[in-house]
């Protein structure tokens, strides 16, 4: 059994690399609320547009795909 992923290096790296994967995701969540024209958080949470937060859910997953294959490599 190979414990290679339990060396420091690898473990730390894997974390610089989600911390940094978080970040990306975090900033691409905030232009996309930012170009919206209204505030995606009142519309969900407030009058409950069960239609926009399917819309941002999927979103939310690409923009995650896609930082991941971008960290991944």
């Amino acid at each position: 059994m190979d414990l290679e992923w339990l060396k420091p290096s690898a473990f730390f790296g894997s974390i610089l690399y989600a911390l940094i994967g978080v970040v990306v995701f975090l900033v691409c969540f905030i232009v996309v609320d930012k170009i919206t024209p209204y505030d995606l958080w009142a519309e969900i949470v407030e009058k409950h547009n069960v239609a926009l937060a399917i819309v941002v859910g999927a979103m939310s997953l690409g923009i995650s795909i896609i930082v991941a294959a971008a960290v991944h490599g």
